[in-house]
């Protein structure tokens, strides 16, 4: 049997032999020890750890790269980042979205993103030109990245008028998620009823920005696990940041973790965005703000990580890279046993996908070729090392390649 591409001496997660992968056509055909095969393209791992593409579900493409216009806050005072991305909207143009977007969309495909949502803010300052510009990448980037679109109110909708009627536009144009920011409506349950009634008239997955805070007291999340069980939308809802859960007693913790497994509803922890805003009410003995998303999952709950945001405000840094992100993540929650770090790389791939609905993902015959070689043995190694990925592969068309650092010894 001849392949169209063939990955030699591959190691699997949880797997200590060396494969190798055969595809045809874009799709696995074959994984075993010794295929035998000749191939138009042979690839050599080298042992290294083969992943499924990452996924990157919560992102900022249209506001990444802008923190040249606007300045952060870093002292201890309010961060003030949505106003401060706000007063800048004005300058935003469909092309200039385009090119910054262009650029923060190919660090990620370099890092072995594969699929990615990404959230595109509509308002009546920046009105569709975030979203169109953000949308010409779609096509444009398809050869290695399927992207969608999640549209949403970051400056508040009931109190935005007209926001709701550029979000139902962007979503007959070609968005096919809505968000939500209720933080910045007065009537936060408002918005989130409002999102659940437009969900379902346009059939289509929720996925808000929600609890961002220093005190559990009052929880958005529960209302949103109630309105998805009234409305069927299990495994259709997620809800992003939720920092106010890093904040209550673990038993509390637990409860709501339950409650989130039982109501269908997933949770994505943003670590970078989180560590950066949160805790700015204090001056010593500061809160880092970071959900310990594996002792949720232990209730049950189905939590993955993300970016968040580029370059802008909310967070100053960034190259869209995972495997750093969940190495971020992994020393905030002060977790770094094996068992764990298996766990994180879920996070962004397995339960990622899950979270995005993608009926055909993994390492496993007759599924897309979207794989990406990384520089160590195991997931767990990897995020230990923060390991380069060396190489990816979109529907089994290599997309990108990296190569290793060579050292050049004296003689």
């Amino acid at each position: 049997m001849a392949f169209d591409l063939l990955i030699r001496r591959a190691r699997l997660a949880d797997s200590d032999t060396e494969t190798e992968i055969g595809v045809t056509d874009g799709r696995i055909a074959a994984i075993g020890p010794s295929l035998g095969a000749e191939a138009g393209e042979v690839v050599d791992a080298g042992g290294c750890f083969v992943s499924p593409g990452f996924v990157e579900t919560h992102i900022h493409l249209d506001k990444s790269g802008i923190i040249g216009r606007c300045p952060c806050e870093t002292g201890r005072n309010p961060h003030m980042a949505m106003e401060r991305t706000s007063a800048v909207k004005h300058s935003f143009t469909v092309e200039d979205v385009n090119a910054r977007a262009r650029a923060t969309l190919e660090k990620a495909i370099s890092h072995g993103c594969t699929v990615m949502r990404t959230h595109a803010e509509v308002d009546p300052k920046v009105g569709l030109r975030g979203f169109q510009g953000v949308k010409a990448l779609v096509d444009a980037y398809k050869w290695a990245l399927d992207l969608e679109i999640c549209v949403m109110p970051q400056e508040g909708m009931l109190d935005n008028p007209g926001t709701e009627e550029l979000m139902i536009e962007a979503l007959k144009s070609g968005a096919t998620v809505i968000g939500a920011a209720p933080n910045y409506d007065r009537d936060r349950a408002g918005q989130i009823r409002r999102v659940f009634e437009i969900a379902r008239d346009f059939d289509i997955d929720i996925d808000m920005h929600l609890d961002s805070g220093s005190s559990a007291a009052e929880l958005d999340t529960l209302l949103v696990c109630e309105l998805t069980e009234k409305m069927g939308w299990g495994g259709r809802v997620t809800v992003g940041h939720v920092t106010k859960l890093s904040t209550m007693p673990p038993a509390e913790m637990d409860k709501v973790g339950k409650r989130m497994a039982d109501a269908g509803v997933a949770l994505t922890v943003l670590p970078a965005t989180d560590l950066y805003l949160m805790g700015r009410d204090q001056d010593h003995n500061i809160r880092r703000g970071v959900v310990d998303a594996n002792r949720l999952m232990q209730s049950g709950a189905l939590c993955n990580l993300s970016t968040n945001n580029v370059s802008n405000p909310f967070t100053p840094f960034g190259d869209a890279q995972l495997i750093r992100m969940a190495n971020l993540y992994a020393n905030v929650v002060q977790r770094g046993m094996e068992d764990d770090l298996r766990k994180m790389w879920d996070m962004f791939t397995t339960n990622s996908a899950r979270i995005l609905r993608l009926k055909e993902y993994g390492i496993a015959v007759g599924h897309p070729a979207d794989l990406v070689i990384v520089d160590a043995p195991t997931p767990a190694q990897a995020l230990r090392d923060i390991a380069p990925t060396l190489m990816g592969f979109k529907r089994g068309r290599r997309s990108f390649t990296r190569e290793r650092a060579v050292l050049h010894r004296p003689g």
